[in-house]
């Protein structure tokens, strides 16, 4: 039984695994959960059938922390369940933003739910809100960060197969990477003709031994100048662009596949496991499935001189359909969700919807689980080396778009009209929020 007022309702009945003498009235709220993640391991955030999910975790926590009942066990749309961002297989999330509608009574409710959850999913807290907020809806901004190893941009560094060939024996011998394989890295395998159709410059031959001692003598080092040449490329991506090539199965004449990009920076550098990573933050309206993955990949393809510069707006034309490479997923989480017009709009009635009064768990969070996670997987199994084994023409023969007699002609965003970031969206004040204007066209896929 059940009685429902304008934002609560009291549930008199009591199915969770909390006992007591008697069973008491309990309130029912709309609420968002602040929750982090290392994706390792699972499948992703959004629940799929069959797979290992965070939403999978988080929705076995909530029914046995009480805040579920069991006639909606495992039927979240009951709920209003709703998530900012939707993450990829192994990707981690430090600033993830549910919510619903839940018991959070009694006091406990945050203890309750992580001694639900096993230790790599934290939920640091949560905020009432009103009773038509949704995470997915009211989130104005996603901001996601990509961490690449400082060799992953150097055109020497752990090269691929096909340009690394043996100075002495037959054509189709290849120098192994010493690095991955005094690691024990099986290198994934290409196609083992190169002697046909291998263009000259892939066909170079290089002494594996001396491009080793040069590395050590000459340590390459993310510097100014690199720095700056990074940064302009990533640069490409701002604006409100067609994304049909750097995500999967979406139709350029998609109007999903339009999106803003506000800014993509990469300026600072930290050390991992004695590894040197660059951190690289994107921040946007929303993205799609492998959206940051491939704009990462191309990027780094880019600036190992694999890929011109001119490739990024080629990719936007929807006259054009390449395959982009994609970066591992290790290196990427979802920092933080912003509810900015939200705040804004209820700023006097409401707690605010930010990471704020988290900051310092969600940071000790990061250190202990996730940038721990990404420096290990670099450094005994070299997530990201490997990938750049595979970075060739043969592998992502669209990399050389336009070399080998393909129409270069771009196709891009009229630079005419006034790219400015859209209006922010607003929630309607009307009938105390009942006709709230905030409308999806479709369903977005969030990445990384």
């Amino acid at each position: 039984m059940s009685i429902t007022s304008s934002d609560e309702e009291t549930d008199l009945s009591y199915n969770g695994d909390i006992t007591d003498t008697q069973t008491p009235k309990r309130k029912r709220r709309k609420v968002a959960i602040f929750i982090a993640f290392c994706g390792v391991g699972y499948q992703g955030m959004q629940k799929n059938p069959g797979a290992k999910t965070i939403e999978g975790e988080l929705e076995e926590a909530l029914f046995h922390a009480g805040a579920v009942p069991e006639s909606e066990r495992g039927k979240p749309k009951l709920y209003d369940f709703a998530r900012s961002a939707r993450t990829d297989k192994g990707v981690s999330a430090i600033g993830q933003v549910v919510s619903g509608r839940f018991f959070v009574d009694p006091p406990g409710f945050v203890d309750r739910l992580n001694s639900n959850l096993p230790d790599q999913i934290r939920v640091f807290g949560y905020k009432k809100v009103t009773k038509l907020f949704s995470s997915k809806k009211f989130c104005d901004r996603r901001r996601y960060v990509y961490l690449i190893p400082v060799f992953a941009l150097d055109p020497i560094s752990h090269r691929d197969r096909e340009a690394v060939i043996a100075s002495l024996g037959s054509g189709e011998e290849y120098v192994k990477c010493f690095e991955c394989s005094e690691r024990g890295r099986k290198i994934p395998n290409v196609q083992s003709d190169i002697s046909s159709n291998t263009s000259s410059a892939l066909r170079t031959v290089i002494n594996s031994e001396a491009l080793s001692l040069v590395a050590k003598k000459n340590k390459f080092c993310y510097d100014e100048e690199l720095k700056e040449r990074f940064n302009r490329i990533l640069g490409y991506y701002v604006g409100l662009y067609n994304f049909h090539n750097f995500t999967t199965r979406m139709k350029a004449d998609d109007p999903a596949a339009n999106r803003y990009i506000i800014s993509f920076t990469a300026n600072s550098v930290i050390t991992l496991d004695g590894i040197e990573f660059i951190k690289c933050e994107v921040l946007g309206k929303s993205f799609m499935l492998h959206q940051i993955r491939k704009m990462m990949g191309l990027a780094v393809a880019i600036m190992r001189n694999c890929a011109p510069e001119s490739l990024i707006h080629t990719a936007f034309s929807k006259d054009v359909n390449i395959t982009v490479p994609m970066a591992p997923e290790v290196g990427l989480y979802l920092d933080e969700c912003f509810f900015a017009s939200y705040n804004e709009k209820f700023e006097d009635s409401y707690e605010e919807v930010s990471m704020e009064a988290y900051k310092e768990e969600a940071e000790a969070f990061k250190l202990k689980y996730i940038y721990s996670h990404i420096g290990s997987a670099e450094r005994k199994y070299g997530s990201v080396a490997l990938w750049l084994h595979s970075l060739n023409h043969r592998n992502y023969p669209d990399v050389n778009y336009g070399g080998h007699g393909h129409n270069t002609k771009q196709v891009l965003v009229d630079v005419t009209k006034d790219i400015t970031e859209p209006e922010p969206v607003l929630v309607s004040k009307q009938n105390d929020e009942e006709n709230s204007q905030v409308k999806t066209s479709k369903e977005t896929m969030s990445q990384a």
